[in-house]
């Protein structure tokens, strides 16, 4: 097959020395374009029916009509998630979404991190010592392996996780639609009422956004811990500022937070910061809050830009034989 393309949208200079020196490999030549997709910037490079995105950028349905004017077949994206996706809108134009699958090692390490990051109060504890007090922090610390453990999720990472969580001596439950590998599956109540941790790796989606909300908070164990490395709106965040704030919970750990766009990922340091609910979340000192960058390794991005180079020919390979 000869001159495929792929518009990649979005790149990072990492992520674009990554495709320049993967795509030879497979005989495929890329046309790299910094900024994220735009109406404005949907252009049409010859043989170029594939593109990338980045799950970073928001493509809506006035963004893939540009796209199919100009030719467009194919989208994958560089995320397990395609929330940023009207894949609705995509569908009903004939455009082809796809994900991409890294190794799980990234985010199952960095939720590990966070996980005990949170039970042994390491953000109070970094504080003091950044003022020079470096007195035993008033609240003593819990041992993991003597937690119950709740991994919501048992895809890649959920299960990725559990391996990780019974090297520390953990109980873990799971709980999943499709009960795919073994594990202690219990029901989602079940899970909530036993777990002194509850992690999140489901994808987003209408019937998972708020999957933690008020209810499902009132059902939890008293001081018990949240971790968010999926998506932010996984969680109803002003139910979960109130149970931070009245001792229903332990603490919380997040990766990733709603209304996180246009913060994550850029320089606020010198403007304003209008998200209520981080300012909120930031001022307690049981909480720990990063950039959504669970996922941010050179192994990941390596896994990354493959497999969207493997979708692209698979996807040109079923038009040729279509």
């Amino acid at each position: 097959m000869k001159n495929i393309g792929i518009t990649v949208y979005g790149c990072d200079q990492d992520e674009a020395d990554a495709f320049r020196v993967l795509s030879p490999r497979f005989g495929v030549r890329p046309s790299i374009i910094n900024a994220d997709v735009w109406e404005s910037n949907a252009i049409s490079y010859p043989y170029n029916q594939c593109i990338s995105v980045g799950h970073k950028s928001e493509v809506s349905a006035s963004i893939l009509l540009a796209l199919k004017r100009a030719g467009v077949k194919y989208i994958s994206t560089r995320s397990i998630g395609f929330n940023h996706i009207d894949t609705t809108a995509a569908k009903r134009m004939g455009i082809t979404v796809g994900n991409v699958a890294y190794s799980p090692d990234s985010v199952a390490d960095y939720t590990m991190m966070l996980m005990l990051m949170t039970v042994r109060n390491a953000k109070s504890i970094l504080h003091s010592v950044e003022r020079h007090d470096f007195r035993l922090d008033s609240v003593r610390g819990k041992v993991l392996g003597d937690m119950t453990v709740g991994v919501v999720g048992t895809g890649h990472i959920g299960k990725a996780v559990m391996e990780r969580l019974r090297g520390f001596g953990c109980q873990v439950l799971a709980y999943n639609r499709s009960q795919s590998i073994e594990a202690n599956y219990v029901s989602f109540d079940e899970l909530l009422q036993n777990s002194d941790i509850v992690t999140l790796h489901v994808p987003l989606g209408v019937d998972t956004r708020h999957l933690i909300g008020h209810e499902q908070i009132r059902r939890m164990k008293q001081g018990a811990f949240i971790i968010n490395t999926g998506r932010g709106a996984l969680i109803d965040t002003d139910a979960l500022i109130k149970a931070l704030e009245n001792g229903k919970l332990g603490g919380a750990a997040l990766d990733v937070l709603e209304g996180e766009e246009g913060i994550f990922y850029f320089d606020c340091t010198q403007k304003p910061i209008d998200n209520q609910f981080l300012l909120k979340l930031q001022r307690l000192q049981n909480v720990i809050i990063t950039p959504h960058t669970a996922y941010y390794t050179k192994q990941a991005l390596r896994d990354t830009v493959e497999k969207t180079i493997k979708n692209c020919l698979e996807f040109e390979r079923s038009l040729a034989h279509g």
